[in-house]
């Protein structure tokens, strides 16, 4: 193995985090994986780059010279990537878009709008749950476009290459089995819940923080039984093994029910995201203009969404 760029993003994420689990969460990872990468890294460099103390995460000197020269590297390593993905577009048309996107009203509904738009470009999906992947994607140059989520308090660091623009923020919605005895109550709230087994989604985004927090505020600790991706949990809820927290804009489907949460204690913002450097950015009112066209689209087939869109009215697109 040899020393890469993104060991010693790990390393300036560490020391700026002042603790490898907080580092592991702002990089979309499980504290386990990234000690790992940690422990790997200081084998390749000959030594302990961070000792932990009561305070958290201290560098070595070792470490110390290591993060100086990696801030020193990293600027110059951007620049040059920005300058190259600038000077590519303005050389050429697009030709090819890869767009990622999380799972969601995005997913495939821009996709089709995305090769309206551009219909002498070859349109790509990748599917990608974690938010900090994408926008690592997209800064690098190997995504053109992504469509990801966010939430509140729980947004990915920002990155200088990367342009993002809220399409829409929606409330969370608890999701569970038809066969549930709580499904015949027309909304819930998180306290409803307290004794039921989860299934959240794997480690790639900040999710698990904040629901965490959500369920604290209402008084309770889930029980998280399952870790999976949409189509895991979906069956895990239609056999009556779990509950989710899900979008509002959740697509029907047949087995598993879609109940409001009172007093809206979870949000997630649906988020677009492009390099500024780019050939979309030209494009950025039409990629918003069809994201939420793409957007509304799912809401106009969620009809337990419009019921409390019609008593409420929609959340402040922050």
């Amino acid at each position: 193995m040899e020393l890469d760029i993104r060991h010693l993003r790990v390393i300036c994420a560490i020391a700026d985090a002042g603790s490898v689990t907080k580092a592991a969460t702002s990089l979309g990872l499980s504290q386990p994986s990234l000690t790992g990468q940690l422990q790997r890294i200081e084998t390749l460099l000959g030594g302990k780059l961070f000792l932990r103390g009561p305070d958290g995460t201290v560098p070595t000197d070792l470490g110390t010279f290591v993060i100086s020269r990696a801030r020193a590297v990293l600027p110059a390593i951007d620049q040059l990537q920005a300058d190259a993905i600038r000077r590519a577009g303005a050389q050429q048309d697009l030709r090819l878009l890869r767009y990622g996107a999380a799972p969601g009203p995005l997913m495939v509904g821009l996709l089709g709008r995305l090769r309206e738009l551009l219909p002498e470009a070859e349109v790509t999906l990748r599917t990608e749950t974690s938010s900090p992947t994408l926008v690592d994607l997209v800064a690098s140059g190997r995504l053109e476009l992504a469509a990801m989520l966010e939430y509140p308090d729980h947004e990915v660091p920002p990155r200088q290459e990367v342009e993002r623009r809220i399409v829409a923020t929606e409330p969370s919605f608890a999701l569970l089995s038809s066969s549930h005895p709580l499904a015949a109550r027309p909304e819930l709230s998180l306290a409803d819940l307290a004794q039921e087994s989860w299934v959240i989604p794997p480690p790639g985004d900040r999710f698990r923080e904040y629901f965490a927090i959500a369920c604290q505020q209402a008084g309770f600790r889930p029980k998280v039984s399952h870790e999976t991706e949409a189509s895991g949990a979906r069956d895990l809820m239609m056999a009556g093994q779990a509950v989710a927290i899900g979008q509002a804009t959740f697509r029907e489907t047949p087995g598993v029910v879609v109940r409001p949460l009172l007093d809206v204690p979870m949000r997630v913002r649906h988020v677009l995201a492009w390099n500024r450097n780019g050939s979309l950015t030209r494009l950025a009112d039409q990629l918003l203009a069809a994201a939420r066209a793409a957007y509304q689209e799912a809401v106009d087939r969620s009809p337990d969404y419009q019921r409390w869109l019609a008593e409420h009215g929609p959340l402040p697109p922050v």
